[in-house]
C-alpha cells in the first residue's frame, strides 16, 4: 500500500491543495452556456460555424482540432507517467481500477445505453443521419457516443474527486498514469468492437488515427513538456505557477468546441430538447452502477477508505475530452454521436460532487490504515 512518507514531498503539496475551482465547480452551467450560444448562432447565422468548419484538411475541421489539442494537452501534461512502477506498490486498488475499466464498464456502458436508447426509448428517438456514406437511425448515432464515454477512464477530473473525498492522492496519480498509458492501447480495439456490435460503419484505420492524434499526441507532447518544464524551473514552478495558468485552457478550448458544435447542430435543442434527458438517463445509471460494483469490492477486498474512495471514482468518471475528439472525428461535427458524449460533460460535475459526499458519509464501512 502507497504510505504517506512514500509521497514525494512537491507531489503532496500539489495534490493536498487542489480542490475545484470557481471556474470549474460551475463546469455544467459553462457547458450549458456554451450549448444555447452555439444553439442561438445556428439560429440566427448558421453560416458562422459552416464557414470555420470549411476550414479542413484529410476531412478534419482545422480550428475544431485545434480546439481539440488544446483541451487534451493540458490534461496530459499533468501526468506523471514515473509513477506508473509504483503500481506495484498497491496492486490490489490498482488491479481492482483495471478490471473495473477494462473489463467491465465499457460493456455496461454498451448494455444501458442500448437498454435505454435502443430498446426503451427507441420509439421516442425518430430519425437518420448519413455516416460514412451509410443511413444510420439517431439512435444509434446517441448509443455510438455513451459507448466513446464508457471506453474512456477519467485521467484529470479524477485528480480532484479523489482529493475532495480525502483519498489517497499518490494512489490516484499511480491510476492515472497506468489508466492513461493502457487508454493508448486499448481506447481503439474496444471501440471498433463495441461500434460494430451497434452496427455503426466505422474503418478501422480512422479510430486508430483519432487514438493517436487526440490521445497519442497530446500524451506525447505533455510528457515532454512536463519533463523541459520541470527540469528547467523546478517541480514547484511546474505544480504552483504553470499549471494553475494552464487548467482554464482545456475547459476553454471544452467551451469553444461545444460552441461550434451546436452551432452546426442547434437543431438538437430546437427540434429535440428531450433527446437531451433520453441520453442522460442511461449515462446516469452507468455511473451509479460502476461505482456501486467498485465501492462494494473495494470493501470486500478490504481496502483501506483512502484507497477505495479514489478506485471507485476513477472507474465512475469519463474521459469525456477523448469522448468528445473521438466521436468528431469518428463521425463528424454535426453528428448525434458528438452531441451524446457532450451530455457526459453536462453531468459530469454534480454527480461525481454527489458521490464525493457519499463516500465521506460512508468512510466507516472502511479500514482507516
Amino acid at each position: 500500500m502507497l504510505k504517506a512518507k512514500q509521497i514525494r514531498p512537491e507531489i503532496k503539496a500539489q495534490t493536498c491543495s487542489r480542490g475545484l475551482s470557481g471556474f470549474e465547480r460551475f463546469l455544467s452551467l459553462w457547458v450549458a452556456l456554451a450549448i444555447l450560444t452555439g444553439t442561438l448562432i445556428s439560429i440566427v447565422s448558421p453560416g458562422v460555424a459552416r464557414a470555420l468548419d470549411s476550414f479542413s484538411y484529410a476531412q478534419v475541421s482545422l480550428p475544431v482540432a485545434v480546439c481539440l489539442f488544446f483541451m487534451m494537452f493540458p490534461i496530459m501534461v499533468k501526468i506523471d507517467f514515473s509513477r506508473v512502477r509504483e503500481a506495484a506498490k498497491a496492486p490490489r486498488p490498482v488491479l481492482l481500477t483495471l478490471v473495473i475499466n477494462w473489463l467491465i464498464k465499457p460493456f455496461s456502458m454498451y448494455l444501458f445505453a442500448y437498454l435505454f436508447l435502443g430498446v426503451l426509448f427507441k420509439d421516442l428517438i425518430p430519425g437518420t443521419e448519413v455516416i460514412h456514406g451509410e443511413t444510420v437511425e439517431t439512435y444509434r448515432s446517441y448509443i455510438s457516443g455513451a459507448i466513446l464515454l464508457g471506453i474512456a477512464p477519467c485521467t484529470a477530473m479524477v485528480l480532484v474527486w479523489g482529493h475532495l473525498a480525502r483519498g489517497n492522492d499518490a494512489l490516484t496519480l499511480v491510476m492515472v498514469a497506468v489508466n492513461s498509458l493502457l487508454m493508448l492501447f486499448l481506447y481503439a480495439p474496444l471501440g471498433r468492437f463495441l461500434l460494430a456490435i451497434n452496427q455503426m460503419p466505422i474503418p478501422w484505420e480512422t479510430i486508430v488515427f483519432s487514438v493517436l492524434i487526440y490521445v497519442g499526441l497530446p500524451l506525447l507532447s505533455g510528457y515532454y513538456a512536463r519533463k523541459a518544464i520541470i527540469g528547467r524551473k523546478g517541480q514547484e514552478y511546474f505544480d504552483r505557477v504553470f499549471l494553475p495558468k494552464l487548467t482554464p485552457v482545456a475547459i476553454l478550448a471544452l467551451l469553444a468546441t461545444l460552441v461550434v458544435l451546436f452551432a452546426l447542430k442547434g437543431d438538437v435543442l430546437v427540434n429535440r430538447p428531450f433527446d437531451i434527458l433520453l441520453i442522460a438517463v442511461p449515462l446516469f445509471v452507468q455511473t451509479l452502477f460502476i461505482f456501486a460494483i467498485a465501492y462494494v469490492a473495494a470493501r470486500i477486498l478490504k481496502l483501506r477508505y483512502a484507497d477505495a474512495a479514489p478506485a471507485s471514482m476513477i472507474g465512475a468518471s469519463n474521459h469525456f475530452e477523448v469522448a468528445i475528439a473521438t466521436a468528431v472525428v469518428l463521425f463528424g461535427l454535426n453528428s448525434s454521436a458528438a452531441v451524446a458524449t457532450v451530455v457526459g460533460v453536462l453531468i459530469e460535475v454534480p454527480v461525481m460532487l454527489l458521490l464525493v459526499r457519499f463516500c465521506v458519509r460512508t468512510q466507516s464501512w472502511f479500514r482507516k490504515v
